[in-house]
């Protein structure tokens, strides 16, 4: 998982824990006088819950996991689980102080993504258990600010079985091999005046996906018939390459020329699948050993070639 990815999730995680937190620890100083009172701590809980939006499941166990109350629900209790033992399950793992939110895990009852928070409750210096209460991760109010992607440079080793073989192997030549000049003009074509904002070229088994700005939402797929029939063009509509690309037009056909290279330039490693994105400006690559790169076009087009021929194995 890379950094930024973390970093997001930690965002959430914070976000949570401030909305969590107080509320949690108010419920615990209730239960201390209910504590051993099965009915009495089930009616804390059940007040207690009311003030938990979101909350699926609020319980209480002792300081063995030992469940000591029903499962409180906004809608009731469901009493089965009086007894239960909780020590196995993962947010029971690493007993806090104070207040925790678990790592996420899948519940068992829905089988979903869930994340529950633990608090701890004391009656002076004495441990008396912890609260547990459940959420399904659907339901609670995340910021959701949308994670982007990383622009560094990434390497993406792939099935060890194929790049154990991989000078066993030789490039058997495609039809898209065989007709690169009519493909790559095509493309460029499509991609600079006709709303493709993202291509991804099979090399090897001579097709293309490709997504439009007139339908972002669906992929279409172009097999070798289309990708050499230069009348392709006109099932698409005339668009103007759109003004927030990140990858300039006039370096749309240098990207595709140098998938030409990285496809001949070896016959044990070579390009067998490369796309673009216009707006994240990233192209991706990969090769026969399995491996794929995942990179910026400027660097992409900045990289000697002596370099894929050491690194792409």
């Amino acid at each position: 998982m890379s950094n930024a990815l973390r970093e997001s999730i930690a965002r959430q995680r914070a976000s949570l824990i401030t909305l969590l937190a107080e509320p949690m620890g108010r419920l615990a100083a209730r239960c201390v006088v209910a504590w051993s009172d099965r009915q009495a701590l089930n009616e804390v809980l059940s007040d207690g819950v009311t003030r938990l939006p979101h909350c699926k499941f609020l319980y209480a166990v002792g300081p063995d996991c030992i469940q000591l109350s029903d499962n409180v629900t906004q809608k009731g209790l469901i009493t089965t689980d009086f007894g239960r033992d909780r020590s196995h399950r993962p947010y029971m793992q690493e007993l806090p102080a104070e207040f925790a939110l678990s790592e996420a895990y899948i519940s068992v009852r829905a089988n979903r993504p869930s994340l529950t928070a633990v608090q701890a409750v004391r009656r002076g210096d004495e441990l008396l258990g912890y609260l547990g209460a459940d959420f399904d991760m659907r339901d609670l109010p995340l910021t959701r600010e949308l994670y982007e992607e990383p622009k560094q440079w990434r390497q993406v080793r792939g099935d060890p079985a194929i790049r154990g073989t991989v000078f066993l192997q030789t490039r058997v030549e495609s039809m898209l091999d065989r007709y690169f000049d009519s493909v790559l003009a095509v493309l460029d074509e499509l991609v600079t005046e006709h709303g493709v904002f993202h291509t991804t070229i099979h090399f090897s088994s001579s097709r293309a996906t490709i997504w439009l700005l007139d339908d972002p939402y669906r992929y279409r797929l172009l097999d070798m018939d289309a990708l050499n029939d230069p009348d392709v063009c006109l099932a698409y509509p005339r668009r103007a390459y759109p003004d927030q690309s990140v990858i300039p037009a006039d370096r749309v056909r240098p990207i595709l020329e140098r998938f030409r290279q990285l496809r001949f330039s070896d016959e044990n490693i070579y390009l067998r699948a490369g796309s673009i994105n216009v707006f994240n400006g990233m192209v991706s690559l990969t090769f026969s050993c399995d491996g794929s790169h995942y990179l910026s076009y400027d660097e992409f087009l900045h990289t000697d070639m002596d370099f894929w021929g050491l690194g792409a194995a």
